[in-house]
């Protein structure tokens, strides 16, 4: 808790009030350099990210500062949706539904449920024809169509608005025609990489589309869904390496097969949430083997004191050390085995330790968050890429060590475990 408190004060340093709102700069340090990795208002790295971390601060603490802060920012995005372009769940106006509709609920303020829908309904109304079936960018992974779908099914149920998921379901038709969902090549549809490489990763390759199918399926019920995600998820068990009780997947085929990320956006703790979709829709028990392989891979491998090309100089939330994190807390929560919640703890010993608070203005992580780029080392206060990531992380964490006084938390739409992150065991019959 202190050290998430910690890297709020470094957050709110960055503050910028202006005749649009409240929003916060990127890395406020004089001379501090930031990854610049999206939109000022975007979930990934701008405001709307900032926003859930300041609601989840304020529920853990019950300090109204917090919640002033969250709804300080929540109004800007509220003055500021109609400017963006991008439709995008992390980096563009889905994230920012997200958040305004989060907020509203915490909040009560009618005025951000009202933009939030305001903002869906623009989405709903941008779709357009595209082959056989409807979407926004063509590309079915999480960073583009997929996560849009997914966005418009956290909407409609906490804004009440049906045809949200009457849309999100007929655009998910289409990916489901797709013969592997989610394969997407390099060359323009994926920077650095060959053109011809494919990534069975969450972010923006195929788990994260069998991810989104799988959640079809949940919601509908229809057959093609499920053997649709089935298709995606039987590739990634193709291209990945299994030792023993193992698995580890390669960020890209063929090229890539030896470079194994651990963490959200192409890795271990990104992929096993899929097969936890899998098994939480369907109850099959050889999702849940491969939910425990993954994670398996990603210990033996070391993590977190052990580099790799995989797992490097980097600890936000989308490819480090609190991305990983997300995943062991989210398994504690499903499964209620201590080892999980052990080395969640562990992980966090390590974000501590590594966080900086040179001259009193709060915790901020440097890292090299470019991997092909060591010598780049920047910090940010952004919630995938930064501390505001990194703190909600956190406090992940320590709700999951309080079941006497269990509390929600704000898992994003492509997080698949307990909102409440105590094993349904230990709140039936309370702590040891």
């Amino acid at each position: 808790m202190t050290a998430a408190i910690m890297a709020a004060r470094w957050v709110r340093s960055a503050a910028v009030d202006d005749e649009s709102g409240r929003h916060w700069l990127a890395n406020p340090d004089p001379r501090g350099r930031s990854a610049r990795a999206g939109h000022p208002s975007s979930l990934y790295a701008g405001a709307a990210g900032i926003v859930l971390f300041f609601l989840e601060l304020a529920a853990a603490t019950g300090h109204q500062a917090y919640l002033d802060d969250a709804r300080a920012g929540a109004r800007y995005l509220a003055r500021t949706w109609p400017e963006q372009a991008d439709l995008t769940l992390y980096h563009g106006l889905a994230g920012t539904v997200f958040a305004m509709a989060e907020t509203g609920w915490a909040t009560g303020d009618e005025d951000l449920t009202d933009a939030a829908r305001a903002a869906a309904d623009q989405i709903v109304r941008s779709v357009r024809q595209m082959g056989d079936g409807i979407g926004w960018t063509g590309d079915p992974a999480q960073r583009g169509d997929g996560g849009i779908v997914l966005a418009l099914l956290h909407a409609a149920g906490i804004l009440g608005v049906p045809v949200y998921e009457e849309v999100a379901v007929e655009a998910g038709q289409r990916i489901a025609n797709l013969v592997v969902p989610g394969h997407r090549f390099g060359g323009d549809s994926c920077a650095d990489l060959p053109v011809d490489a494919v990534t069975p990763g969450f972010l923006s390759g195929t788990a994260g589309t069998a991810f989104l199918l799988a959640r079809l399926y949940g919601v509908t019920g229809e057959e093609r869904f499920l053997a649709a995600a089935r298709r995606g998820a039987d590739f990634v068990r193709t291209v990945s390496e299994v030792t023993d009780k193992c698995a580890l997947v390669p960020h890209h085929v063929p090229q890539g097969r030896r470079l194994h990320y651990l963490g959200f956006c192409s890795g271990s703790a990104g992929v096993a949430r899929m097969f936890y979709e899998l098994h939480r829709v369907t109850g099959d028990p050889g999702d849940l083997d491969w939910v425990d392989r993954l994670a398996h891979g990603i210990v033996h491998s070391g993590v977190p004191n052990r580099h790799s090309p995989g797992y490097w100089n980097v600890a936000c939330l989308c490819c480090g050390t609190a991305g990983v994190l997300e995943l062991f807390v989210g398994l504690w929560a499903a499964t209620g085995r201590e080892q999980y919640l052990d080395f969640a703890r562990s992980l966090t010993g390590n974000l501590i330790g590594r966080a900086t608070e040179h001259d009193d203005s709060g915790y901020r992580w440097y890292q090299a968050y470019r991997r092909l780029r060591p010598g780049e080392v920047t910090a940010d206060t952004g919630y995938m890429v930064g501390a505001a990531g990194i703190g909600a992380a956190l406090l992940h964490l320590d709700a999951a060590g309080l079941p006497a006084s269990p509390r929600r938390l704000i898992l994003l739409p492509d997080n698949p475990f307990p909102a409440i992150p105590v094993p349904a065991a230990v709140l039936r019959d309370g702590p040891a």
